[in-house]
């Protein structure tokens, strides 16, 4: 993906990559996918020279990209092998967008800001990325009409699991959530066993809020 583009930041990508390894990431293939997406593409151009530090950046409309870890580690969670349709709520910068379709069969990604989709579908067009599709609107409210999915990821933090979502995970499907308050969330990984979400707590992690009918209100 990124071989031929900008090259003169692949030694900053794999010092990224060392440095999430020495943090206790060990997916190989997760790694490979940071080491290949080029995250300069994906933050604004006025913290460009910042791309590969460990560190949340802002993107505009008041939300951020997570920093390298986080995105990493909730990955890693959902223990991915190239077969899944995953959902993602909260495109964002559409970085993590991009990790996730590198490990998966095809990412369906919501966001609810008109101007962050439409610079991540340009971003996601230029870095070649093409099992995405995008849709804009409330993301409490999933995409019913791809569901069921393999694995759902959500990039802001809820007060508790949108019922929505949890409709939509497939049998033996992952949810991955921050769940808490505006201010502090632990994120979660969700497994579906039946009728049953089966929990467990992964980080504490500080998310901007989940706005929509599922979520906080605007």
């Amino acid at each position: 993906m990124a071989g031929a583009i900008e090259p003169e930041f692949r030694g900053a990508r794999r010092r990224l990559v060392e440095a999430l390894q020495e943090k206790g990431i060990k997916d190989l293939a997760l790694l490979r996918a940071i080491d290949q997406v080029p995250r300069h593409l994906f933050v604004p151009p006025t913290v460009r020279h910042r791309a590969y530090e460990d560190s949340a950046l802002p993107i505009g409309s008041g939300q951020t990209i997570s920093q390298p870890y986080v995105h990493a580690r909730a990955i890693e969670q959902l223990m991915l092998t190239g077969r899944e349709r995953v959902l993602e709520i909260g495109t964002g910068s559409a970085y993590q967008t991009a990790l996730i379709a590198s490990l998966a069969e095809q990412v369906f990604s919501v966001e609810r800001f008109a101007a962050l989709l439409d610079k991540a579908r340009g971003i996601l067009a230029h870095a070649q990325v093409r099992n995405v599709s995008l849709s804009l609107g409330d993301g409490t409210l999933g995409w019913r009409e791809y569901a069921p999915y393999d694995a759902i990821v959500v990039s802001a933090g809820a007060p508790s699991v949108p019922p929505a979502l949890e409709s939509q995970l497939a049998d033996g499907g992952r949810l991955l959530i921050p769940i808490g308050d505006k201010v502090e969330q632990m994120l979660t990984l969700f497994r579906k066993n039946g009728n049953q979400l089966e929990r467990r707590d992964i980080v504490p992690v500080r998310f901007v809020p989940l706005i929509g009918a599922g979520g906080w209100p605007a």
